[in-house]
């Protein structure tokens, strides 16, 4: 028998499922679970509704201790570099660059190196406009969080974005911890490059696993949550993976799939 998660309360949706798969169903506050011993296709489920279906993953989700997030168009509404690039007007030439970044067709790290040249000469100031006119947390993000402390769950976001942008984030957040690429700075402006490690796929990997020896915490106790082709390997190794409004590589190798409903749709999972 196997659990399916309808991520909404619309009893509509919910008896048209049970009338041809015949399931059993029980309602929740905030999602309704169907049993099943029937394979059922959640991808038609998904389309055919508009609404988020997911088999609830065989894992002790009292064991979790630890959240890891994407920042950009993950935790927030936003890709940072695109909106910093638009202060420079040449937003389209960066944004393009970036989405091919994020579907996996580029080099992640020579892209970043060669987005960031395109920014030299920009203000500071610029940062500080982006973040406070432009940078939302996503639908439900606050609330997720909010919930993983009550659970004594360490939150953290790792990008391959910007420091200035993932620890004003984590700081505004209350998460645990942050890291990001660091911008250099010259005479207040932005150089053009970044200094130490740039994070790709594979660092975001390596901070989890640093994460989980801080913590004394197993990888299959660790959530990550992602939406492009550089949060993959991250997404390999945590005991539960989320693909969250995704590009089709990442929806393809998810354990858990929110493409219409916000980020505190994964607090259904920890219902019993």
């Amino acid at each position: 028998m196997k659990t399916i998660i309808q991520h909404s309360t619309d009893a509509q949706i919910s008896t048209q499922i049970t009338d041809i798969y015949h399931c059993k169903i029980k309602y929740y506050d905030t999602h309704i679970r169907f049993y099943t011993d029937q394979q059922i296709d959640l991808d038609v489920l998904r389309q055919t509704h508009s609404t988020d279906f997911n088999y609830l993953p065989t894992l002790d989700f009292s064991q979790i201790k630890l959240f890891v997030s994407d920042m950009d168009s993950t935790l927030i509404n936003i890709e940072c570099i695109d909106e910093i690039a638009d202060f420079a007007n040449i937003k389209p030439q960066v944004a393009a660059i970036t989405e091919r970044a994020m579907q996996g067709e580029l080099d992640f790290k020579t892209s970043l190196i060669e987005r960031v040249a395109l920014l030299k000469g920009l203000d500071i100031d610029v940062l500080n406009k982006v973040y406070a006119d432009r940078l939302r947390v996503n639908e439900g993000g606050r609330e997720l969080v909010q919930f993983l402390k009550t659970k004594s769950i360490k939150t953290s976001v790792v990008s391959g974005g910007f420091t200035f942008f993932t620890n004003r984030l984590a700081k505004d957040l209350g998460l645990d911890h942050s890291r990001g690429c660091v911008l250099n700075i010259e005479n207040n402006q932005l150089a053009g490059t970044t200094q130490g490690d740039i994070i790709d796929a594979r660092a975001k990997a390596e901070f989890v696993r640093e994460l989980c020896n801080e913590y004394s915490i197993e990888l299959n106790q660790v959530i990550v949550v992602g939406d492009g082709a550089n949060d993959l390997e991250m997404m390999k190794i945590a005991g539960l993976s989320v693909a969250y409004h995704a590009k089709p590589s990442v929806l393809a190798q998810a354990n858990i799939v929110i493409s219409f409903g916000g980020l505190d749709k994964i607090i259904d999972l920890f219902d019993e």
